[in-house]
């Protein structure tokens, strides 16, 4: 067995890494049994409300014969909620599902940053692979056995399951995470960074970091711009909690 790696080392934009705690067998175990139970859920949900509406009384009995309307209005939807979930939620919600987000854990690239879409598609795809020979055999064994915990599909897709945030973490990503509450664990951390170290920089050079990390995490803004003080203003604002602003 491959020794485990402690995390994945994201180069800062202001220097400093950032290291994002890689999630273990346990922890992807724990996020795919709360996802298939949401998943589950919303199959039986759907296939229970549109049996209800076709039958058009208190039974969820099949047709005895064939019926195009059955498995287009129930069956065919009730399954694609089953079989689409990971792969429709983790594209919607950048690298996450309710299950990861309850789990604490989150699907990155290598490089610390979200996965696109078609990295987040190819990893699912491979599922197919994953779930061989049966309940994730293949896959289970290939994340206790290789040194960054990776399935099939995170191989393929170049793609890492980390921790959100962890007790492990150091003082300055927990102070970030906290007060920088619309910005992922990441860049809660450069924001903070930049901010600490504002008067360390020469104005050339934090005016550059402060553009980058402004127009990646809020992308479409105009920032060329912005003297000094206006670009601190909009780091502070970009990193306010949500439930502080107006």
């Amino acid at each position: 067995m491959s020794e485990a790696a402690p995390g994945l080392s994201v180069d800062s934009v202001t220097g400093i890494d950032v290291s994002l705690p890689l999630a273990g067998p346990g922890a992807r175990a724990y996020a795919f049994t709360l996802d298939w139970h949401v998943r589950l859920v919303l199959a039986l949900g759907w296939y229970a409300a549109g049996a209800l509406l076709y039958n058009g009384q208190l039974s969820l009995a099949p047709p005895l014969l064939s019926d195009v309307r059955w498995f287009g209005l129930v069956v065919v939807p009730a399954l694609a909620l089953y079989f689409l979930y990971h792969p429709i939620l983790e594209v919607a919600l950048r690298g996450s599902t309710p299950g990861k987000r309850m789990a604490g854990v989150r699907v990155v690239a290598r490089d610390g940053s979200a996965p696109g879409v078609g990295a987040l598609l190819v990893r699912n795809v491979f599922r197919l692979i994953d779930s061989l020979p049966v309940f994730y055999g293949l896959g289970l064994a290939l994340v206790v056995l290789t040194r960054e915990h990776v399935r099939c599909g995170d191989m393929a897709a170049g793609t890492l399951l980390v921790y959100e945030r962890t007790g492990s973490e150091p003082a300055l990503a927990q102070h970030a995470a906290e007060r920088l509450g619309r910005l992922d664990a990441t860049g809660a951390e450069l924001v903070a960074e930049l901010l600490g170290r504002w008067q360390e920089l020469s104005a050339p050079a934090r005016a550059e970091l402060a553009r980058r990390l402004i127009v990646r995490y809020s992308p479409g803004s105009t920032v060329t711009e912005l003297d000094d003080a206006q670009l601190r203003a909009r780091l502070e604002e970009l990193g306010r909690p949500a439930a502080a602003t107006p």
